[in-house]
């Protein structure tokens, strides 16, 4: 949970950045020029495909530099049967990443503070973290009796928040649906329906109980939230916090343990290898304690650079599941509260330990730089 938020925010991005005992926790980016997970667009069938798996899907052109996909099969909706030229509402399910153009979905999602609204859904479900029976079923009964349309989701957050609130985001997310659907009947593809533009208030409801200080570098921003805790005002917001140094050092290819040893994360596009090289750290207390403080840092790392997809991890010493079960207890507890659903898999027969992470956003790295021309992203160059 995080106790600080900063916020610089520009005219065409904003940037987020998470803070927990001083350190870096999770940061974001959103350029509202770019096609970012969440947005809903008027797009237009520009070609249908067969895929790899013997499905058919299509190329959409939502007015980005690289055109969309969709598949024609989703669940809960029935199949997409479509042509050249022809428009289709969808949300943008996948941000684009290296050279594979945004994911679509035409199960629209609209995400409140406290809801999540689903159109084309039928069912009300709730957070599993609210662990009071009596209180989700209070919940489920409000949204129930409030709305017969379409389909919701109870945040975390709707636990601690007051009817009137929650009553008053139905009404709002449902206006939001209305108003996307008449912009479309009233646009030419491709356009853009609904931006995500929530995302600092997302953040401050996630971390509400923990949360201490919150910056921000527009005085507009600072009107609009409603937070737990004041909101501070400061132009040069990041440099005060020094979060550009912190955003540097996340860039970096190996991490320094305390205890000697050191995590080194190579991003490849089939998956994530992480080795934990033992170093100086056998002499303060063996692989056991070293293992253990690279698995918190791992979790850690893993969230700040939105590190997604396969994730292998090599840890030091034996490999075998008497020495590793701690490591994976720590990587489970320490992901519990990821927000984009990781998955400890276990350990698998070579002796290394795999995650699963739900891949949405780009990750830091392919945020914030690009492969170099020179040697293609090996780091290597001809003698």
């Amino acid at each position: 949970m995080l106790e600080e938020i900063i916020v610089d925010e520009k005219e065409s991005f904003c940037r987020v950045a998470g803070l927990k005992n001083g350190d870096l926790r999770e940061f974001a980016l959103w350029d509202k020029n770019k096609a970012n997970e969440g947005n809903i667009y008027l797009g237009k069938i520009t070609k249908k495909i067969q895929t790899a798996n013997g499905k058919e899907g299509y190329f959409i052109n939502i007015g980005v530099e690289k055109e969309a996909f969709i598949n024609a099969q989703e669940a809960g909706l029935e199949d997409l049967e479509a042509h050249e030229g022809q428009d289709v509402v969808v949300q943008v399910l996948q941000e684009q990443r290296a050279e594979k153009g945004a994911r679509m979905t035409r199960f629209l999602r609209l995400a409140g503070i406290y809801l999540v609204y689903c159109p084309y859904g039928s069912e009300v479900e709730i957070s599993s973290k609210i662990v009071d029976s009596d209180k989700k079923d209070d919940l489920c009964d409000l949204v129930s009796r409030s709305t017969e349309e379409g389909g919701w989701i109870i945040r975390t957050s709707a636990a601690g928040a007051a009817k009137d609130k929650i009553l008053a985001e139905i009404s709002e997310l449902k206006g939001q649906f209305d108003d996307i659907i008449a912009k479309a009947k009233g646009s030419k593809a491709p356009q853009v329906l609904n931006s995500k533009n929530k995302i600092v208030q997302e953040m401050i409801c996630h971390n509400e109980l923990s949360l201490k200080k919150v910056v921000v570098s527009s005085r507009k921003l600072k009107d609009e939230l409603v937070c737990p805790v004041s909101v501070e005002y400061s132009a040069t917001a990041f440099n005060d916090a020094g979060i550009e140094e912190m955003i540097n050092d996340a860039l970096s290819r190996t991490i320094k343990l305390k205890c000697g040893g050191r995590v080194i994360i190579e991003e490849t596009r089939a998956c994530v290898a992480i080795d934990v090289d033992s170093g100086e750290g056998t002499s303060h207390g063996g692989f056991g304690r070293l293992n253990q403080e690279a698995a918190h840092e791992i979790a850690k790392q893993i969230i700040l650079r939105n590190l997604s997809g396969k994730i292998i991890i090599d840890f030091a010493g034996f490999a075998e599941f008497k020495f590793l079960k701690p490591v994976i207890n720590i990587l489970a507890e320490d992901l519990a509260d990821d927000t984009f659903g990781s998955r400890v898999l276990g350990m698998s027969r070579a002796g290394n330990v795999e995650i699963v992470r739900m891949r949405r956003r780009p990750s830091l790295r392919d945020l914030l730089t690009e492969e170099c021309p020179t040697c293609c992203g090996t780091g290597r160059v001809e003698k």
